[in-house]
């Protein structure tokens, strides 16, 4: 293993233009603005057209990260996309955003762990580069979970929007820097927030299709006492890892899931709420695309500089779950 920093050297986000409040849904189910913001947060969301895939979103956020990089795309040596929505099986999305930049220089595959794909990615990522054998890594979030929504469903179909965050690492002398990375899994949990339909368990067909197998599925209330309990340790356990207290982070930027979520971890963790960088009024739950596209926009709004500790904390379908410590 090389001794080399690795850090973020760009980063990108798209969302799409369209935009779906709560008074839009409010025609569509059985809702309120008022009951979506109360259990959520959520005020409105950004929705891809129907002819925009995953890998268009992707591709927009990777190119914005290139540009803020100063690297051309044959400089990339890995692109790894973190979907739960990928275009199709195969050919992997990444290998469609590779197409589309040009990186043909760069190995390519998808990873999914749900809301925690990012950062699964982004360790991934960060330990490819370390071992001196890549260079540059394109890492991205992106999601279009509008495409897997049941918009007959009113608990869940508040929830969702669609957009993309892209990251390039690479070997780095000084400022930005990951520092620790805490990741974890329990797929005994894993009926509680899924996707029946569609793969070699549940092939596509009529009947799947007739019992509405192809949208997600969630137990809410399951799926948040999980997530509050997983998130505080995986923040806890990076922290130590990076030998820091939270009251060195400059920002803590927890994926985008619920406000009450995000309300019990800082609690638990003894976090001012106001420390936390939040994205989920005006972009919904964006799944692994979340984290990548707070930590630009907190980036480009001027809540993080150049020198400030960030610590990014998920949860995600599996279950799965994840912190990392970075140093922008």
């Amino acid at each position: 293993m090389s001794d080399a920093k690795v850090g973020v050297i760009g980063l990108g986000s798209y969302l799409p233009e369209k935009i779906l409040s709560n008074a839009d849904l409010e025609k569509m189910v059985d809702t309120t603005d008022q009951w979506i913001v109360e259990r959520t947060g959520i005020r409105i969301r950004h929705i891809a057209r129907d002819d925009q895939a995953t890998s268009d979103l992707a591709i927009e956020a990777s190119r914005r990260a290139l540009a803020d990089s100063g690297l051309s795309a044959n400089a990339l040596d890995l692109i790894i996309v973190a979907t739960v929505t990928p275009d199709m099986f195969f050919p992997s999305t990444s290998c469609i955003v590779q197409e589309h930049l040009g990186a043909f220089e760069a190995a390519c595959f998808d990873l999914n762990a749900a809301c925690t794909g990012w950062l699964y990615a982004l360790d991934v990522a960060w330990q490819c580069i370390r071992t001196g054998r890549y260079r540059n890594a394109l890492v991205i979030g992106a999601e279009k979970l509008t495409a897997i929504t049941d918009w007959d469903d009113r608990n869940t179909c508040v929830l969702f929007g669609d957009g993309a965050g892209a990251a390039i690492l690479g070997q780095v002398v000084d400022g930005s820097e990951i520092i620790s990375s805490c990741l974890g899994a329990d797929g005994r949990w894993g009926k509680l927030l899924y996707l029946p339909g569609g793969g070699s368990r549940t092939p596509a067909s009529h009947a799947t299709v007739d019992q509405r197998l192809h949208y997600l599925k969630m137990e809410g209330k399951e799926v948040f006492k999980q997530a509050v309990t997983a998130m505080v340790q995986s923040a806890k356990s990076a922290l130590e890892r990076a030998r820091m207290s939270v009251e060195e982070v400059t920002c803590v930027i927890p994926h985008q899931a619920n406000l009450r979520i995000m309300q019990a971890v800082a609690k638990k963790m003894g976090v001012p709420f106001e420390k936390l960088y939040i994205t989920i009024d005006h972009c919904g739950n964006l799944s692994a695309a979340s984290i990548p596209i707070a930590l630009d926009e907190a980036v480009k709004k001027g809540k993080l500089a150049r020198g400030d500790t960030v610590l990014l904390v998920a949860f995600g379908g599996g279950f799965t779950w994840g912190a990392m410590v970075v140093r922008i």
